[in-house]
């Protein structure tokens, strides 16, 4: 995998001084897409191949908590952060009930926010772990794919590396030009992605990538 490759992220602040200074900083290691509304942050998450998200919980026309509540049911799984000035144990609770993955009280230094973020992201690399799907199990270490009838498949590099994009967030689906960003070297075409999902269907089932008409490719349940 390309580890040079920007993540892409989605800031949603209305705050008319932070929201911008928190854009800039962030905009030095994401890719930051920023929205000062609740209704259009949710439109933007919903339609939109994000990495990780930023939410502050209150925002105009439609909260943070019911942002996250209705990127869960639209089975959105990227790693939320929830940004508040509401620090107790409860308001906390909530946002992690939500569905959010952290909560961060305001005010905050920039670096506790890029740490932060770094843990989150970090923690869907897959990494020294064995990521089931279906009955086959995939050790992306190793680029290795152990199929339930004792047998063992060796990957590619690429290969290995767009599995891994697809089996850490196996409720997504993933646009050809989302893969081709985060799974190849840069200069190759969209039209990569539909070969490697091949090879990977040849190697082991076809049922193991899914293609979603119009959308792109996810995970299957083999």
């Amino acid at each position: 995998m390309d580890r040079s490759a920007r993540l892409r992220l989605l800031l949603v602040e209305d705050d008319p001084a932070l929201g911008p200074l928190i854009e800039e900083v962030l905009s030095e290691v994401y890719d930051v897409v920023r929205h000062d509304d609740g209704r259009r942050g949710l439109i933007a998450a919903l339609d939109g191949d994000f990495d990780v998200l930023v939410v502050d919980r209150r925002l105009p026309s439609l909260d943070g908590l019911s942002i996250v509540e209705a990127l869960r049911r639209g089975r959105v799984t990227a790693p939320v952060l929830m940004l508040t000035a509401l620090g107790a144990v409860g308001d906390r609770v909530d946002g992690l009930d939500a569905g959010a993955d952290d909560y961060l009280v305001k005010p905050f230094e920039f670096d506790e926010l890029l740490a932060r973020l770094r843990a989150l992201t970090r923690s869907f690399d897959g990494v020294g772990v064995t990521l089931p799907i279906g009955e086959w199990h995939f050790a992306p270490d190793e680029r290795v794919l152990s199929s339930p009838y004792g047998g063992r498949v060796v990957l590619t590099d690429r290969e290995a590396d767009l599995l891994r994009v697809l089996a850490r967030e196996p409720e997504r689906t993933f646009s050809r030009e989302h893969l081709l960003r985060v799974a190849f070297p840069a200069g190759e075409k969209p039209g990569t992605v539909d070969t490697y999902v091949h090879y990977l269907r040849r190697k082991s089932e076809p049922e193991i990538v899914l293609t979603v008409r119009g959308r792109g490719y996810r995970l299957g349940a083999l």
